[in-house]
């Protein structure tokens, strides 16, 4: 079995960050389009190497995608995470993470890492923070403690980790959310992004502005209309996955996409169902992070091309067979579910870790597949495969 070279290893002095590349010319390239649909292929250039998209970014909220290590996850093809710029403030705090020489140094990854503002947490956090137009009042879920994010903080937090691709600060919303409060959060969105697009940025860092409105088309039309007059790199799709109804978060994308300038990248913050951002591709869609590979392994359930699946069920006490035929992945080539069962079942750490494995290289091989079908013009008809097997 094949994999990836490994990295190569990073600054042997403590505080020596990574090497930074001016930034590219060309940020992003659109390299394909689908004839009958808006997927795109392309490649997203930033200082610690290209990405190809569509893209997944598995998840690394505390600075490590839970149960891998840097070089088992480049191995499953990943090749561009997300962290988050609140959680990694909180603790260890970015003075710490500076002094190891920035964020890719202190967590030994060396291709490219997007980090969320905190606007998330905007949203998650409900309890525990206070909203004005200057910013947001958090008071620490670890600790208790009082600490303010604004727009120009969190850019400043961001810069500081070296983020190769930092987000404007924003209010994501929740679902439900009356008209005149989500007005007022997409109002606050844009007058934040307006402040981030001003401040400086570390040589190569690129910034993507964010769509907000709920689920109103006028709300987030005028959001991106106003967002693509400002200075960004690329542009997401936010105020989606949160609780909503499938059509509804599908049509919080219908009513963003079209209106973001199409030269540039489009993200769709938080949406990990494959069929889900097989749709959002053909909408024109490029980047996706979720958490639900990761989150589905601690609970015992494999994502395999034909659903999901638990391994922790008597079915598996003796099957011989890997998680998924076919499958290329390190779990699958050496493992059985029967053993898999066992390790999950036994509270073994090795079983998350190696369902882990498998789930974030589905998530890879799907992008593969979805990137392949968009340069040999047979996009369409996988789409219509995907949406037959779900109807199914």
């Amino acid at each position: 079995m094949k994999h990836p070279a490994r990295q190569p290893p990073p600054p042997t002095r403590l505080g020596e960050a990574w090497p930074r590349a001016e930034k590219m010319a060309e940020t992003f390239e659109i390299l394909k389009r689908d004839a009958r649909t808006c997927a795109r292929r392309g490649r997203l250039h930033t200082a610690h190497g290209a990405a190809e998209t569509p893209i997944f970014m598995p998840v690394g909220t505390q600075g490590t995608v839970k149960a891998m290590t840097p070089e088992r996850l480049a191995e499953t093809g990943a090749s561009m995470i997300l962290c988050n710029a609140y959680h990694l403030n909180d603790r260890p705090g970015t003075e710490v993470i500076a002094k190891c020489g920035g964020l890719h140094r202190f967590m030994g990854w060396s291709k490219p890492i997007l980090t969320d503002s905190g606007g998330f947490q905007v949203f998650s956090l409900a309890a525990k923070r206070k909203i004005s137009d200057a910013g947001v009042e958090f008071n620490s879920h670890v600790d208790g403690r009082r600490f303010f994010i604004g727009p120009a903080e969190a850019m400043a937090i961001q810069r500081r980790l070296g983020a190769d691709v930092a987000m404007a600060f924003d209010e994501c919303i929740p679902y439900p959310c009356e008209y005149d409060y989500a007005c007022q959060a997409a109002e606050r969105t844009l007058r934040w992004a307006s402040v981030c697009a001003g401040q400086p940025r570390n040589t190569g860092q690129l910034a993507f502005g964010i769509v907000q409105g709920g689920v109103y088309p006028d709300l987030r039309k005028r959001c991106a209309e106003e967002l693509r007059r400002m200075d960004f790199d690329g542009f997401a799709v936010g105020g989606v996955s949160v609780g909503e109804p499938e059509e509804v978060l599908l049509d919080g994308i219908r009513n963003s996409a079209p209106f973001l300038p199409p030269e540039k990248p489009r993200y769709l913050m938080g949406v990990g169902k494959l069929r889900q951002m097989a749709e959002a591709v053909a909408m024109g869609v490029d980047m996706f992070d979720c958490v639900m590979p990761t989150r589905l392994a601690r609970n015992g359930a494999a994502v395999t091309r034909k659903g999901r699946f638990s391994l922790k069920t008597a079915a598996n006490r003796e099957e011989l067979a890997p998680i998924e035929e076919g499958c290329g992945c390190y779990a699958c080539a050496n493992f059985s579910r029967a053993y898999l069962r066992h390790l999950l079942n036994a509270d073994e750490i090795l079983g998350i870790v190696l369902l882990t494995i498998h789930n974030i290289y589905c998530y890879m091989k799907f992008m593969e597949e979805i990137r392949s079908a968009i340069e040999e013009g047979k996009f369409s008809q996988m789409l219509e495969k995907l949406r037959e097997n779900h109807s199914r």
